[in-house]
């Protein structure tokens, strides 16, 4: 097996048996960043110089016979919304093109302090908006499964690095999908925390009612790994809550009780996206698992209150790149105003632009009550489904995507087709919960993956019952 095969596990064992040595592992995905990021466009920015001195680190306590974290001398890549000091951040926006983050995202010191190896910055849609990674101001990634197909948004960049074994597993943030889109496109696994387990203390807002950072992994196993790493109360943000410790996890697959919702698999879906989901869930079924219908009946109103919610707080978040205290700002201008408007005007690209006004007209005097108030009421009934269906089922089962992989360039110019594609993933959002992009078969040569919901804070039985899947059905 070649060493950019290995999962975060399997890297470890191989470390502590002294079978390679970090530096090795870290040359070995730098060459193949080389080799296939050409193609791909997955990172933004190469860390090459720091990840060999961090990872000779775990060389020289290896040889000294120190025990060394589970995630020590992996490397790993960070979406570039997360800041990294002394690394550049830059959104995916030219606005943020020379901007170098001053200080490390609470995530990001919780890795250092596991002495994991930071490979680069992922390429994203600027600023975490988009469904494709096409709306990046510095080009398209594209899908490693086909490369004229795109990765899924907006944490493509992340996603495809591990599809494509650019890293052993990659850090992404998820708003309405954005972990979970990208995992299910590129044929890895993605998770959406609860709202408040992950710090989002160093990401770069979107929505900060909606916002997390979450793991792009190759196993759920890793993704446990990662999660549990990453996780956790943060004085620098007051969102943040301490994970309750849940005993004996351990549970049998017969005792399951999964709900299929049947609202996600109406008109939309695509029928070979449906065929590998029914597939998936009549295997959890053969497992014993009991299948049971049931209804939420808000999801048809998640997303227009999704796209009235999230550009409100992005419009409010975004005002901070005024052109004045960091990031671009115009050349040309006559007076400050004018710095203002045109600074933003050239630094934002059209689908942050888009956005910006949709949330501006949504807060506005007079839209107030009948736009965002209204969503904030539809957020609120979408809670209220899931807590009611909660009290019957253990967890559900869905697709994350109605749709395959799509051609690039095939919905940017339709953005109502494009915020289609978040369709069921944004509830979750929403809702709060966390939620598991698990790979559940193929449709031609194309992934699909199969979205495991659970309860909030019961990430790990959701990564337990998608390791059980990986385990009876060898992918």
């Amino acid at each position: 097996m070649k060493l950019t095969d290995l999962t975060i596990t399997q890297a470890h064992q191989g470390l502590k048996k002294k079978e390679f040595s970090a530096i090795e592992l870290c040359k070995a995905y730098l060459d193949r960043i080389k080799e296939r990021d050409k193609e791909i466009f997955a990172f933004l920015t190469i860390n090459t110089k720091k990840a060999l001195s961090q990872a000779k680190k775990i060389d020289d306590l290896i040889l000294q016979k120190r025990e060394i974290p589970q995630l020590a001398g992996i490397p790993v890549a960070i979406k570039d919304n997360i800041l990294v000091e002394d690394l550049k951040c830059t959104a995916g926006s030219k606005i943020l093109g020379n901007y170098i983050a001053p200080y490390d995202a609470t995530v990001i010191k919780k890795l250092k302090e596991k002495a994991a190896v930071i490979l680069g910055k992922t390429n994203l849609d600027e600023f975490a908006m988009g469904s494709s990674t096409e709306n990046s101001a510095f080009g398209a990634t594209r899908n490693p499964h086909d490369l004229i197909r795109v990765p899924g948004g907006s944490s493509g960049g992340s996603a495809a690095a591990v599809a494509a074994n650019e890293c052993v597993y990659a850090l992404g943030s998820d708003t309405g999908g954005s972990i979970r889109l990208p995992a299910s496109f590129c044929g890895v696994v993605g998770l959406k925390p609860t709202y408040g387990a992950v710090s989002r203390y160093g990401l770069i807002a979107f929505a900060s009612s909606l916002d997390q950072i979450g793991p792009i992994t190759k196993t759920a196993q890793d993704c446990k790994t990662v999660f549990e790493a990453i996780k956790g109360k943060d004085g620098l943000d007051s969102t943040s809550i301490e994970t309750p410790k849940i005993k004996n996890l351990k549970f049998k697959i017969e005792n399951l009780r999964i709900g299929i919702p049947k609202e996600y698999f109406v008109k939309g879906i695509e029928p070979e996206v449906e065929k590998v989901i029914k597939a998936a869930i009549k295997k959890y079924e053969e497992m014993g698992a009991r299948i049971e219908e049931v209804s939420l009946p808000h999801t048809e109103y998640a997303n227009p209150a999704y796209y009235i919610i999230s550009p409100s707080e992005a419009s409010a978040n975004l005002s901070r790149y005024d052109g004045i205290k960091y990031g671009y700002s115009t050349k040309e201008a006559k007076d400050l105003m004018e710095i203002y408007l045109k600074s933003k005007g050239e630094g934002f690209g059209q689908e942050v632009r888009r956005r910006i006004m949709l949330g501006t007209y949504s807060l506005s005097s007079g839209y107030y009550e009948a736009y965002y108030l209204r969503a904030q009421k539809v957020r609120t009934l979408v809670k209220e489904d899931f807590k009611k269906v909660f009290e019957k089922v253990d967890v559900l089962l869905t697709p994350v995507s109605p749709v395959l992989p799509f051609k690039i360039g095939e919905k940017i110019d339709d953005p109502l087709s494009m915020y289609l594609v978040d369709v069921y993933t944004v509830s979750i959002n929403l809702a709060g919960l966390p939620a598991l992009s698990l790979p559940c078969g193929k449709a031609g040569h194309l992934p699909v993956g199969l979205q495991i919901i659970g309860k909030p804070f019961e990430e790990n039985k959701i990564l337990e019952i998608g390791e059980i899947f990986e385990k009876t059905c060898q992918r």
